[in-house]
């Protein structure tokens, strides 16, 4: 890559780049600024990347960076919401970073073929990183990659989730923490989160959501592995 045209990114964008797989084509949904896209470009070893956004200002910023980059001949830059401007498979790895978990979902959702073997998600959620993992242990995915990354003074997770077929209910501790207690900053991060989670517990009423994340909170559980979905009878998931 060359580095000296290569645009700065932060942690979380980095730790994102890493997660992309060689070889295929990267979609940056939401791409903003375009510095993702163009790193990605400049790694030389995609066989495409694509760069999307909603609204035509932040998509002239992508083209401009990516044109300063010199590597605006090696993307494709498309105006629209989500997924609508890919068609089903012409990315094997999609990011979608900087958002609520909510819009993630919401933009997830609205493509049924993201549920399809051999994609990648690699995903930075802004907020609500729990809920996030629960979502996509319901709908078949596999979460690969949980890495805590703290970026202006905050912790992040950036995760990167394979579709498997095979629905999952994830207990609370894993919804809070995931997979990033074998990371370095996994303890920065647990405690940022354990925060946050105390706060929720307060403002919940006595009942099992509430003795759930307590749990967590007082260290009486531990993440381990999301039941398959036909061991979860009976079974009960805070999120």
């Amino acid at each position: 890559m060359p580095a000296e045209r290569a645009p700065r990114l932060d942690a979380r964008l980095r730790a994102a780049a890493s997660l992309v797989r060689a070889g295929g084509t990267a979609a940056d949904i939401g791409c903003d600024h375009g510095k993702l896209t163009a790193f990605l470009a400049l790694r030389g070893d995609l066989a495409g990347v694509i760069g999307t956004d909603l609204r035509p200002g932040p998509l002239a910023a992508a083209r401009a960076t990516c044109e300063a980059a010199g590597c605006l001949d090696r993307v494709e830059l498309r105006l629209g919401g989500g997924l609508a401007p890919l068609a089903a498979g012409e990315a094997q790895d999609l990011i979608l970073a900087g958002m609520s978990a909510d819009t993630i979902r919401q933009i997830l959702e609205a493509g049924a073929w993201v549920q399809s073997p051999g994609l990648r998600l690699v995903l930075v959620p802004a907020t609500r990183h729990g809920r996030l993992r629960a979502w996509l242990c319901r709908r078949g995915f596999a979460l690969v990659e949980d890495l805590p990354v703290r970026a202006s003074g905050r912790w992040y997770a950036v995760m990167a989730a394979e579709y498997t077929g095979r629905p999952t209910l994830p207990g609370a501790a894993f919804c809070v923490l995931g997979r990033t207690g074998a990371h370095p900053g996994a303890e920065g991060y647990r405690g940022q989160e354990l925060a946050k989670l105390g706060k929720i517990c307060r403002g919940l009423r006595p009942g099992p959501r509430r003795d759930a994340l307590c749990a967590v909170l007082q260290g009486k559980a531990q993440p381990e592995e999301p039941l398959p979905a036909q061991q979860t009878e009976g079974c009960y998931s805070a999120w």
